[in-house]
């Protein structure tokens, strides 16, 4: 397999920690530093608690709907959306529209630290 060109299915998700059944792969090769892709799910009716980054983020919505709060903005997210989050601004995620959300988020490699609120 050519590590410089893969189905992102073939990469190991692993479930996000305090939300439910919401899962994430790391896309991007370990030696990239520069950035970091992404790919998060979130299953039907699944769902990503309050929360603040220290950095920003950048999300491109690749299939599903979800209401997306982003500081005192609800958004009803659907694939083709993309979301910018400033860093340091709340934000989070509910797959409430009956399909499954899947989003790719895209981050520099400087250090996050992630408060849930």
């Amino acid at each position: 397999m050519n590590k410089y060109c893969n189905n992102s299915d073939v990469y190991e998700s692993t479930c996000i920690p305090k939300t439910v059944n919401a899962s994430i792969a790391v896309l991007t090769p370990k030696e990239d530093k520069d950035f970091i892709v992404r790919k998060v799910t979130l299953a039907v009716d699944g769902s990503m608690p309050n929360h603040i980054n220290e950095i920003q983020h950048q999300q491109y919505v690749l299939k599903g709907e979800a209401k997306v709060i982003v500081g005192d903005e609800e958004y009803h997210a659907r694939a083709g959306d993309f979301i910018y989050i400033p860093a340091g601004v709340e934000h989070n995620y509910e797959a409430c529209y009956g399909s499954e959300y899947e989003f790719l988020c895209m981050i520099t490699t400087k250090e996050d630290k992630i408060t849930m609120l």
